[in-house]
C-alpha cells in the first residue's frame, strides 16, 4: 500500500522528531490495532520503552497518516501486558 502524510502530520513528524521508517513499520506491522474516531484506525507498535501510536485513514489503497506521536504503552495498549 502507499503513504501519504497529511501536512499537519508533517509537521508534527519533524517537531516530535519521529522517524518515517518506524511509522511504516508501525503501519506494516503493528503490535495492536484499534478503532479511532470518525472511522479512523490507529495502529500501535512498542520501539524500545515507548509506544508509537499511528493514526491514519484508508482510502483506495493508501494509507493517510493523520498525526502520529509516541506515549507510555501502558496508556493506551489493551494488551500491555505481552509487550
Amino acid at each position: 500500500m502507499k503513504i501519504i502524510y497529511t501536512d499537519y502530520a508533517d509537521d508534527t513528524i519533524r517537531e516530535r522528531d519521529i522517524d518515517k521508517e518506524d511509522i511504516e513499520e508501525t503501519l506494516i506491522n503493528p503490535d495492536e490495532i484499534v478503532e479511532g474516531k470518525n472511522a479512523r484506525k490507529i495502529n500501535h507498535k512498542i520501539f524500545k520503552d515507548k509506544l508509537l501510536r499511528v493514526v491514519y485513514e484508508i482510502e483506495e489503497k493508501t494509507y493517510i497518516v493523520i498525526t502520529t506521536y509516541y506515549t507510555k504503552p501502558v496508556r493506551y495498549m489493551k494488551n500491555e501486558n505481552k509487550f
